[in-house]
């Protein structure tokens, strides 16, 4: 029987051809979809890493007419004891502009173990920045007031950036870049940039009295029942003590939204153009197989004349359709299975492997119930009009 049918199939090659190359276009184009909503999918699995809840940025500018790191950090110093003060604020930590959910990056390079990471993200925090946002430690400690004094700079790195350096050693106590830093703790991978996003090699730094010029962020953590009135108020506080200062309070809830829609934007303008394209293939692919039933009536009717039951008949139009589906798919498959081969968007492969097993299971789906009405159709010819058409 399958013999048969591909005997069929290859005598009508040429009418066949179009369908077969719809359906390559089409596989290719849900191969495409099926990689980026899986990508998403499980980043969206992950853990952030973070607790974002209750926590409000204030975002600051010029604060202080002078270049001198002492008085800075005097000044902020006297600022963070008066926001904790407030009712409502449970704790307080300065950080650089990068904070989770903004657009901001700052990076830089790493050295250590013979090798170099590029694009490391840099923070500069301070040492209440772990109990604002909670972030994971995964061994070490964190910052302390003592840091300051220490011979080799402190830094904290996360679990991504410690297995790209050290593989599975642990990277506790390690000297880095050429000894002038030292790594005192690994925290969990952070997904600074929303649900959706790929966790980046990070690099955590204590703010010391070179790097308060550039401080222009402080996190609030409030209570859970703070709310406009409060928000009011804590911004009076703030302005009363940075009287040349350009203040705006924003909430870490409403960026996350704001990333996460700004994520999923590429994703959801290419599912518009695949359903537009699934709609104009599944249409083409009724459109050719009627076209074979018409042309192929008379066979059709000289099959159900010497006894082929119309269930047969509706079976061999589905197989047929089924095996050209087949063919167009062992050729998607050869140029889909290069992505992972080639490493060509540098996504984890099993990625790329459930798009794959995703993408053919829909376009038998699609195939098999396209072909279903006209194989029904087909079923329906009497046999005595098919010959007196014929």
């Amino acid at each position: 029987m399958f013999k048969h049918l591909l005997t069929l199939i290859w005598n009508k090659k040429k009418q066949n051809l179009l369908m077969i190359a719809e359906v390559l276009i089409s596989f290719l184009v849900i191969f495409a979809l099926s990689t980026l909503i899986v990508f998403y999918y499980l980043n969206y699995r992950k853990p952030l890493g973070l607790e974002y809840e209750n926590v409000w940025v204030v975002s600051y500018s010029n604060p202080l007419k002078t270049e001198n790191g002492d008085s800075l950090k005097l000044f902020y110093k006297d600022l963070l004891n008066t926001v904790e003060a407030l009712p409502q604020v449970k704790k307080t930590g300065f950080c650089s502009n990068n904070i989770p959910f903004y657009q901001n990056t700052w990076s830089g390079s790493l050295k250590g173990n013979g090798k170099e990471i590029n694009n490391v993200d840099n923070y500069w925090v301070d040492e209440n920045y772990q109990d604002v946002l909670h972030v994971k430690l995964i061994s070490g400690r964190w910052f302390t007031k003592d840091d300051v004094l220490a011979k080799q700079k402190p830094i904290l790195i996360n679990q991504k950036l410690e297995k790209e350096l050290f593989g599975k050693q642990s990277a506790l106590g390690k000297l880095v870049d050429e000894g002038n830093r030292k790594i005192i703790g690994v925290v969990e991978d952070v997904k600074a940039k929303g649900d959706y996003s790929t966790p980046k090699v990070s690099m955590y730094m204590k703010v010391d009295t070179g790097s308060w010029h550039f401080i222009q962020r402080l996190l609030v953590k409030v209570s859970p029942n703070a709310d406009a009135a409060f928000e009011g108020r804590l911004y009076k506080t703030i302005a009363g003590m940075m009287k040349n200062s350009n203040l705006e309070i924003e909430h870490l809830v409403d960026k996350r939204k704001s990333i996460n829609y700004f994520s999923l934007v590429p994703m959801i303008v290419s599912l518009i153009v695949a359903v537009f394209l699934i709609i104009n293939v599944a249409l083409g692919l009724f459109g050719v197989l009627w076209y074979n039933i018409n042309k192929r009536r008379g066979e059709i009717g000289l099959r159900r004349a010497i006894g082929a039951t119309g269930k047969s008949v509706s079976s061999q139009l589905v197989s047929e359709s089924m095996i050209l589906a087949t063919l167009s798919l062992v050729i998607g498959t050869f140029f889909a299975i290069q992505f992972p081969l080639l490493d060509v968007f540098d996504l984890p492969k099993e990625v790329y492997l459930i798009a794959l097993v995703l993408s053919i299971l829909f376009i038998y789906l699609l195939v098999f119930i396209c072909s279903l009405y006209p194989g029904k159709q087909a079923a329906a010819i009497y046999p005595a009009v098919a010959l007196h058409e014929e």
